[in-house]
């Protein structure tokens, strides 16, 4: 969770968490209403901390509240989910290029290098999108600006939800993989200039598998 949360110990932080995996996993679905009494019977509480956590993660982008219906699990348009990947491409561009003036730092190298052992491995699609997210997150790190951070870090709950439906598609997750490994190789050595042009077609294609995802799951919707 982001810096909009409660303490670790709080008990709306934890069912906010607990909503927050539920979404991401897909297990409550875009548009789902959620009941508030559900979750304050699942914790032996009253609904206000239920109700704290729907506000934290109204805040965070993953919950909406819907006149005459509540809280609803946010359901982004197709044009909101690119603008969200662009969005990120944008940031990720401008934190390369600020790694292009200052230096790669090879402290965070070497910890993107031990993420990418555990990304190797990894074939849950759900534990994959957070690993993925913070490989990039190191990047952003890396950039040396507290700027461009606060504002990745404000997108990641969304980014989370859109990018576990793109790595549930078959070769994906490989892909990233390998994908990955050469950004790390050319950062390790230095080359910078390349592992640009590697990030960028990188997250191109992220665009582009998106958008032939959000087309499949249309047609079908209309079969």
């Amino acid at each position: 969770m982001s810096s909009t949360d409660l303490s670790k110990n709080s008990l709306s932080n934890k069912i906010a968490e607990r909503i927050t995996q539920q979404i991401i996993t897909g297990e409550l679905k875009p548009g789902e209403k959620l009941v508030e009494y559900a979750y304050a019977e699942e914790y032996g509480t009253s609904r206000a901390p239920v109700r704290e956590a729907l506000y934290l993660l109204t805040i965070e982008g993953l919950v909406e509240r819907i006149p005459r219906k509540g809280a609803v699990v946010k359901s982004y348009t197709e044009a909101e989910i690119i603008d969200l990947l662009e969005i990120r491409i944008m940031l990720e561009s401008l934190a390369m290029k600020r790694i292009l003036e200052r230096g790669v730092d090879f402290s965070i190298v070497e910890k993107m290098e031990e993420l990418l052992k555990v990304m190797e491995a990894e074939k849950n699609y759900e534990n994959y999108t957070k690993l993925n997210h913070a490989f990039h997150m190191c990047l952003i790190e890396m950039s040396k600006s507290e700027i461009i951070k606060s504002m990745y870090v404000r997108m990641e709950l969304p980014l989370l939800s859109i990018q576990s439906m793109s790595f549930a598609s078959e070769g994906n997750i490989d892909k990233s993989v390998r994908e990955h490994g050469v950004i790390v190789d050319l950062l390790r050595d230095n080359k910078i200039t390349e592992a640009i042009n590697i990030l960028n077609k990188h997250n191109e294609y992220v665009i582009i598998s998106m958008q032939k995802l959000l087309k499949t799951n249309t047609n079908e919707l209309k079969a």
